[in-house]
Protein backbone atom coordinates (compact mmCIF):
# COMPACT_ATOMS: atom_id res chain seq x y z
CA UNK A 1 0.00 0.00 0.00
CA UNK A 2 2.88 2.37 0.76
CA UNK A 3 4.37 1.71 -2.67
CA UNK A 4 1.00 2.40 -4.30
CA UNK A 5 0.69 5.67 -2.38
CA UNK A 6 4.20 6.75 -3.40
CA UNK A 7 3.45 5.97 -7.05
CA UNK A 8 0.42 8.25 -6.75
CA UNK A 9 2.62 11.35 -6.44
CA UNK A 10 4.22 11.18 -9.93
CA UNK A 11 0.92 9.94 -11.37
CA UNK A 12 -0.83 13.04 -9.99
CA UNK A 13 1.83 15.32 -11.49
CA UNK A 14 1.61 13.69 -14.95
CA UNK A 15 -2.19 13.70 -14.83
CA UNK A 16 -2.10 17.42 -14.01
CA UNK A 17 0.07 18.09 -17.06
CA UNK A 18 -2.34 16.17 -19.32
CA UNK A 19 -5.39 17.98 -17.92
CA UNK A 20 -3.64 21.33 -18.36
CA UNK A 21 -2.90 20.58 -22.03
CA UNK A 22 -6.42 19.23 -22.56
CA UNK A 23 -8.02 22.38 -21.13
CA UNK A 24 -5.87 24.62 -23.29
CA UNK A 25 -6.75 22.56 -26.35
CA UNK A 26 -10.46 22.47 -25.50
CA UNK A 27 -10.89 26.20 -24.95
CA UNK A 28 -8.40 27.09 -27.68
CA UNK A 29 -10.38 25.28 -30.37
CA UNK A 30 -13.62 27.19 -29.94
CA UNK A 31 -15.56 28.28 -32.99
CA UNK A 32 -18.96 29.74 -33.82
CA UNK A 33 -21.51 27.45 -35.46
CA UNK A 34 -24.13 28.50 -37.97
CA UNK A 35 -26.34 29.74 -35.14
CA UNK A 36 -23.67 32.05 -33.78
CA UNK A 37 -23.09 29.91 -30.73
CA UNK A 38 -19.61 29.22 -29.41
CA UNK A 39 -18.73 25.53 -29.64
CA UNK A 40 -15.73 23.93 -27.96
CA UNK A 41 -14.16 20.60 -28.82
CA UNK A 42 -11.27 18.51 -27.59
CA UNK A 43 -8.71 17.15 -30.04
CA UNK A 44 -7.49 14.19 -27.98
CA UNK A 45 -4.91 13.11 -30.55
CA UNK A 46 -3.22 16.53 -30.48
CA UNK A 47 -3.33 16.63 -26.67
CA UNK A 48 -1.75 13.18 -26.43
CA UNK A 49 0.96 14.16 -28.91
CA UNK A 50 1.88 17.28 -26.92
CA UNK A 51 1.70 15.28 -23.70
CA UNK A 52 4.08 12.60 -24.94
CA UNK A 53 6.55 15.23 -26.07
CA UNK A 54 6.29 16.98 -22.68
CA UNK A 55 6.64 13.84 -20.55
CA UNK A 56 10.46 13.53 -20.80
CA UNK A 57 10.88 17.18 -19.78
CA UNK A 58 8.41 16.89 -16.90
CA UNK A 59 9.86 13.60 -15.65
CA UNK A 60 13.41 14.88 -16.01
CA UNK A 61 12.73 18.20 -14.28
CA UNK A 62 10.68 16.75 -11.44
CA UNK A 63 13.09 13.83 -11.08
CA UNK A 64 16.11 16.13 -10.76
CA UNK A 65 14.25 18.38 -8.34
CA UNK A 66 13.18 15.34 -6.31
CA UNK A 67 16.67 13.81 -6.14
CA UNK A 68 18.28 17.05 -4.98
CA UNK A 69 15.63 17.61 -2.29
CA UNK A 70 15.53 13.93 -1.29
CA UNK A 71 19.24 13.56 -0.69
CA UNK A 72 19.61 16.97 0.95
CA UNK A 73 16.76 16.26 3.38
CA UNK A 74 19.03 16.16 6.45
CA UNK A 75 20.32 19.69 5.93
CA UNK A 76 16.84 20.81 4.89
CA UNK A 77 15.33 19.58 8.18
CA UNK A 78 18.16 21.08 10.25
CA UNK A 79 17.80 24.47 8.60
CA UNK A 80 14.01 24.48 8.92
CA UNK A 81 13.99 23.49 12.61
CA UNK A 82 17.24 25.01 13.88
CA UNK A 83 18.41 21.60 15.14
CA UNK A 84 22.01 20.95 16.15
CA UNK A 85 23.90 17.78 17.13
CA UNK A 86 23.59 16.81 20.80
CA UNK A 87 26.90 15.74 22.30
CA UNK A 88 27.02 12.85 24.75
CA UNK A 89 28.82 14.95 27.35
CA UNK A 90 26.07 17.56 27.06
CA UNK A 91 23.28 15.14 27.94
CA UNK A 92 24.36 11.53 28.70
CA UNK A 93 20.81 10.82 29.93
CA UNK A 94 19.41 10.98 26.38
CA UNK A 95 22.23 8.87 24.95
CA UNK A 96 21.70 6.18 27.59
CA UNK A 97 17.97 6.00 26.84
CA UNK A 98 18.51 5.83 23.06
CA UNK A 99 21.25 3.19 23.37
CA UNK A 100 19.14 0.99 25.66
CA UNK A 101 16.14 1.16 23.32
CA UNK A 102 18.28 0.45 20.25
CA UNK A 103 19.80 -2.61 21.93
CA UNK A 104 16.28 -3.78 22.86
CA UNK A 105 15.15 -3.78 19.22
CA UNK A 106 18.57 -4.63 17.74
CA UNK A 107 18.88 -1.54 15.56
CA UNK A 108 21.77 0.81 14.80
CA UNK A 109 21.82 3.93 16.91
CA UNK A 110 20.66 7.03 14.99
CA UNK A 111 22.11 10.50 15.33
CA UNK A 112 20.68 12.66 18.09
CA UNK A 113 19.87 16.34 17.52
CA UNK A 114 18.41 18.94 19.82
CA UNK A 115 16.47 22.15 19.23
CA UNK A 116 16.90 24.93 21.78
CA UNK A 117 13.20 25.57 22.32
CA UNK A 118 11.09 25.53 25.52
CA UNK A 119 8.15 23.99 23.67
CA UNK A 120 7.68 20.23 23.74
CA UNK A 121 8.18 18.11 20.64
CA UNK A 122 10.27 15.38 19.03
CA UNK A 123 10.60 13.88 15.57
CA UNK A 124 12.55 11.37 13.51
CA UNK A 125 14.01 12.06 10.08
CA UNK A 126 16.37 10.57 7.50
CA UNK A 127 16.34 8.15 4.58
CA UNK A 128 19.12 5.69 5.45
CA UNK A 129 21.45 4.57 8.26
CA UNK A 130 23.77 7.48 7.58
CA UNK A 131 21.06 10.11 7.97
CA UNK A 132 18.55 8.62 10.45
CA UNK A 133 18.15 11.15 13.25
CA UNK A 134 16.04 11.58 16.37
CA UNK A 135 15.52 15.22 17.31
CA UNK A 136 14.15 16.49 20.62
CA UNK A 137 13.59 19.95 22.05
CA UNK A 138 15.23 21.20 25.24
CA UNK A 139 11.70 21.71 26.55
CA UNK A 140 10.84 18.04 26.28
CA UNK A 141 14.09 17.08 28.02
CA UNK A 142 13.28 19.40 30.92
CA UNK A 143 9.63 18.37 31.40
CA UNK A 144 9.51 14.59 30.79
CA UNK A 145 10.86 12.01 33.22
CA UNK A 146 13.02 9.11 32.03
CA UNK A 147 10.11 6.69 31.44
CA UNK A 148 8.12 9.28 29.48
CA UNK A 149 11.17 10.29 27.44
CA UNK A 150 11.86 6.62 26.68
CA UNK A 151 8.31 6.27 25.36
CA UNK A 152 8.71 9.29 23.08
CA UNK A 153 12.10 8.16 21.77
CA UNK A 154 10.72 4.64 21.29
CA UNK A 155 7.94 6.17 19.18
CA UNK A 156 10.51 7.94 16.98
CA UNK A 157 12.72 4.86 16.70
CA UNK A 158 9.68 2.91 15.51
CA UNK A 159 9.18 5.47 12.75
CA UNK A 160 12.75 4.76 11.64
CA UNK A 161 12.37 0.97 11.91
CA UNK A 162 9.16 1.06 9.85
CA UNK A 163 10.82 3.32 7.21
CA UNK A 164 8.18 5.94 7.90
CA UNK A 165 10.74 8.74 7.74
CA UNK A 166 11.65 7.78 4.18
CA UNK A 167 7.99 7.84 3.16
CA UNK A 168 7.35 11.15 4.89
CA UNK A 169 10.41 12.81 3.34
CA UNK A 170 9.20 11.61 -0.08
CA UNK A 171 5.74 13.05 0.48
CA UNK A 172 7.21 16.32 1.75
CA UNK A 173 9.32 16.68 -1.40
CA UNK A 174 6.43 16.01 -3.79
CA UNK A 175 4.02 18.30 -1.94
CA UNK A 176 6.75 20.93 -1.93
CA UNK A 177 7.16 20.62 -5.70
CA UNK A 178 3.44 21.19 -6.29
CA UNK A 179 3.19 24.10 -3.82
CA UNK A 180 6.29 25.77 -5.31
CA UNK A 181 4.88 25.51 -8.84
CA UNK A 182 1.61 27.00 -7.57
CA UNK A 183 3.49 29.94 -6.04
CA UNK A 184 5.41 30.49 -9.29
CA UNK A 185 2.20 30.49 -11.33
CA UNK A 186 0.58 33.02 -8.96
CA UNK A 187 3.64 35.29 -9.20
CA UNK A 188 3.64 35.03 -13.01
CA UNK A 189 -0.07 35.91 -13.11
CA UNK A 190 0.55 38.93 -10.89
CA UNK A 191 3.45 40.25 -12.97
CA UNK A 192 1.64 39.60 -16.25
CA UNK A 193 -1.43 41.50 -15.04
CA UNK A 194 0.27 44.47 -13.40
CA UNK A 195 3.92 44.71 -14.44
CA UNK A 196 4.39 47.10 -17.29
CA UNK A 197 0.64 47.44 -17.66
CA UNK A 198 0.64 51.11 -18.65
CA UNK A 199 -1.72 52.79 -21.07
CA UNK A 200 0.92 52.80 -23.80
CA UNK A 201 0.44 49.14 -24.55
CA UNK A 202 -1.28 48.38 -27.82
CA UNK A 203 -4.48 46.37 -28.08
CA UNK A 204 -2.49 43.38 -29.39
CA UNK A 205 -0.16 43.52 -26.40
CA UNK A 206 -3.09 43.74 -24.00
CA UNK A 207 -4.70 40.81 -25.79
CA UNK A 208 -1.56 38.73 -25.54
CA UNK A 209 -1.26 39.61 -21.85
CA UNK A 210 -4.84 38.52 -21.28
CA UNK A 211 -4.19 35.23 -23.10
CA UNK A 212 -1.16 34.56 -20.89
CA UNK A 213 -3.25 35.26 -17.79
CA UNK A 214 -5.90 32.79 -18.96
CA UNK A 215 -3.24 30.13 -19.57
CA UNK A 216 -1.69 30.76 -16.16
CA UNK A 217 -5.13 30.68 -14.52
CA UNK A 218 -5.79 27.27 -16.05
CA UNK A 219 -2.39 26.15 -14.78
CA UNK A 220 -3.18 27.48 -11.30
CA UNK A 221 -6.46 25.55 -11.17
CA UNK A 222 -4.67 22.36 -12.23
CA UNK A 223 -1.96 22.89 -9.61
CA UNK A 224 -4.58 23.49 -6.92
CA UNK A 225 -6.34 20.24 -7.80
CA UNK A 226 -2.99 18.41 -7.82
CA UNK A 227 -2.12 19.90 -4.42
CA UNK A 228 -5.46 18.72 -3.06
CA UNK A 229 -4.80 15.14 -4.16
CA UNK A 230 -1.20 15.16 -2.90
CA UNK A 231 -2.55 16.30 0.47
CA UNK A 232 -4.92 13.32 0.51
CA UNK A 233 -2.06 10.99 -0.39
CA UNK A 234 0.16 12.46 2.31
CA UNK A 235 -2.68 12.02 4.80
CA UNK A 236 -3.07 8.36 3.82
CA UNK A 237 0.65 7.73 4.27
CA UNK A 238 1.23 9.24 7.67
CA UNK A 239 -1.87 9.09 9.86
CA UNK A 240 -2.11 5.34 10.46
CA UNK A 241 1.65 5.20 10.94
CA UNK A 242 1.34 7.41 14.02
CA UNK A 243 -0.78 4.71 15.67
CA UNK A 244 1.79 2.10 14.64
CA UNK A 245 4.61 4.24 16.08
CA UNK A 246 2.68 4.65 19.34
CA UNK A 247 2.30 0.89 19.59
CA UNK A 248 5.98 0.35 18.79
CA UNK A 249 7.08 3.00 21.28
CA UNK A 250 4.93 1.46 24.01
CA UNK A 251 6.38 -1.97 23.27
CA UNK A 252 9.98 -0.71 23.24
CA UNK A 253 9.80 1.22 26.50
CA UNK A 254 7.62 -1.45 28.10
CA UNK A 255 5.32 1.17 29.62
CA UNK A 256 2.35 2.32 27.51
CA UNK A 257 1.13 4.57 30.34
CA UNK A 258 4.43 6.46 30.31
CA UNK A 259 4.02 7.25 26.59
CA UNK A 260 0.39 8.25 27.22
CA UNK A 261 1.54 10.58 30.00
CA UNK A 262 4.22 12.05 27.71
CA UNK A 263 1.68 12.73 24.95
CA UNK A 264 -0.58 14.43 27.48
CA UNK A 265 2.24 16.72 28.61
CA UNK A 266 3.38 17.45 25.04
CA UNK A 267 -0.15 18.28 23.90
CA UNK A 268 -0.25 21.13 26.43
CA UNK A 269 2.64 22.91 24.68
CA UNK A 270 3.51 21.33 21.31
CA UNK A 271 5.41 22.96 18.51
CA UNK A 272 8.68 24.63 17.65
CA UNK A 273 8.93 28.38 17.88
CA UNK A 274 11.02 28.79 14.73
CA UNK A 275 8.97 26.40 12.56
CA UNK A 276 5.94 27.60 10.62
CA UNK A 277 6.08 25.08 7.77
CA UNK A 278 3.31 22.52 7.59
CA UNK A 279 5.54 19.96 5.88
CA UNK A 280 7.98 20.03 8.81
CA UNK A 281 5.15 19.79 11.33
CA UNK A 282 4.18 16.53 9.62
CA UNK A 283 7.25 14.96 11.25
CA UNK A 284 6.45 16.04 14.82
CA UNK A 285 5.11 13.60 17.39
CA UNK A 286 2.18 16.01 17.93
CA UNK A 287 1.10 18.55 15.32
CA UNK A 288 1.19 22.15 16.61
CA UNK A 289 -2.32 23.55 16.48
CA UNK A 290 -0.84 27.04 16.05
CA UNK A 291 -0.13 26.22 12.40
CA UNK A 292 -3.80 25.50 11.64
CA UNK A 293 -4.91 28.97 10.55
CA UNK A 294 -6.29 30.44 7.35
CA UNK A 295 -7.43 28.54 4.29
CA UNK A 296 -4.41 26.23 4.20
CA UNK A 297 -4.83 25.55 7.90
CA UNK A 298 -8.45 24.56 7.24
CA UNK A 299 -7.32 22.19 4.49
CA UNK A 300 -4.64 20.71 6.72
CA UNK A 301 -7.15 20.14 9.51
CA UNK A 302 -9.42 18.26 7.10
CA UNK A 303 -6.54 16.03 6.02
CA UNK A 304 -4.48 16.03 9.19
CA UNK A 305 -1.37 13.88 9.20
CA UNK A 306 -1.84 13.16 12.91
CA UNK A 307 -4.72 11.41 14.68
CA UNK A 308 -6.47 13.10 17.57
CA UNK A 309 -4.09 13.15 20.55
CA UNK A 310 -6.83 12.31 23.04
CA UNK A 311 -7.70 9.19 21.04
CA UNK A 312 -4.02 8.15 20.91
CA UNK A 313 -3.78 8.50 24.69
CA UNK A 314 -6.99 6.52 25.24
CA UNK A 315 -5.69 3.65 23.09
CA UNK A 316 -2.38 3.56 24.95
CA UNK A 317 -4.16 3.50 28.30
CA UNK A 318 -6.09 0.40 27.15
CA UNK A 319 -2.89 -1.68 26.77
Amino acid sequence: MSIVLLIMFPVIILATVWVFLALLNYFGNGYYNQYGEMVYQLDAATVNAYFLSAVPWVVGGVGLWFLIAYFSNASMVRMATGARPLERRENPRVYNIVENLCMTCNMDMPKINVVDDPQLNAFASGIDKGSYTVTVTTGILDVLNDDELAGVIGHELTHIRNHDTRLLITSIVFVGIISTIMSMVVQMMYHTAFWGGGNRRSDDERGNGLSVIVVLFVGLICCAVAYFFTMITRFAISRKREYMADAGGAELCGNPLALASALRKISAQPGLGSVSREDMAQLFIIHPSSLASGVMGFMNSLFSTHPDTAKRIAILEQF
